[in-house]
């Protein structure tokens, strides 16, 4: 089963991915968020947050090589989340100031990558961030984010059993 997950920030999305794998013991928890900063507190406390709350068992990794991970796993997989994956490839890419002919057969080859990743024989629930829901980003990085960040969704969905959008903390079954 592939089930995606999305909703606003602080929507409950994540809280409900880890829901589906709450009673399994084996769990590879894929966290994409970069590594925080010493400087900054914020994104510090919220990766705490987030390690803190994953049970003891799950085996967690960090990293931004979906394909690889998913292709290596033997169990149920969670991966939260695709638009902080999206934001590290960005930044790795240089792209948010860069056109996206400099940048943008690379990323396009990456989420190629990751959807046939996702065709693997394992349960895997991902988490996202739903974008669209408001007014257009007045910068260019906003729309870049948001622009990419809804096909990626739109491809992932694509291939997942089930879609969840998660709204104010309550799940609502889009597809599957």
């Amino acid at each position: 089963m592939k089930t995606l997950i999305t909703g606003g920030i602080r929507s409950g999305k994540s809280d409900y991915a880890e829901s589906l794998f709450a009673d399994l013991d084996s769990v590879t928890y894929i966290a994409t968020g970069a590594v925080p900063e010493a400087s900054d507190a914020d994104w510090s406390a919220r990766i705490a947050a987030h390690r803190a709350g994953r049970p003891t068992a799950w085996t967690t990794i960090e990293t931004t090589d979906l394909p690889t991970a998913l292709n290596e796993a033997t169990g149920p997989v969670l991966i939260d989340s695709l638009g902080t994956w999206l934001t590290a490839r960005l930044d790795a890419l240089a792209a948010w100031d860069a056109p996206e002919e400099k940048w943008g057969l690379e990323l396009r080859t990456e989420v190629t990558e990751l959807v046939a990743a996702l065709r693997s024989g394992v349960d895997i629930a991902l988490v996202s961030e739903e974008v669209g829901m408001s007014v257009v980003s007045s910068n260019r990085a906003g729309r870049v984010f948001a622009d990419w960040l809804g096909r990626i969704n739109q491809e992932v969905a694509t291939v997942c059993d089930r879609v969840v959008l998660v709204v104010a903390g309550q799940p609502l079954v889009v597809k599957g």
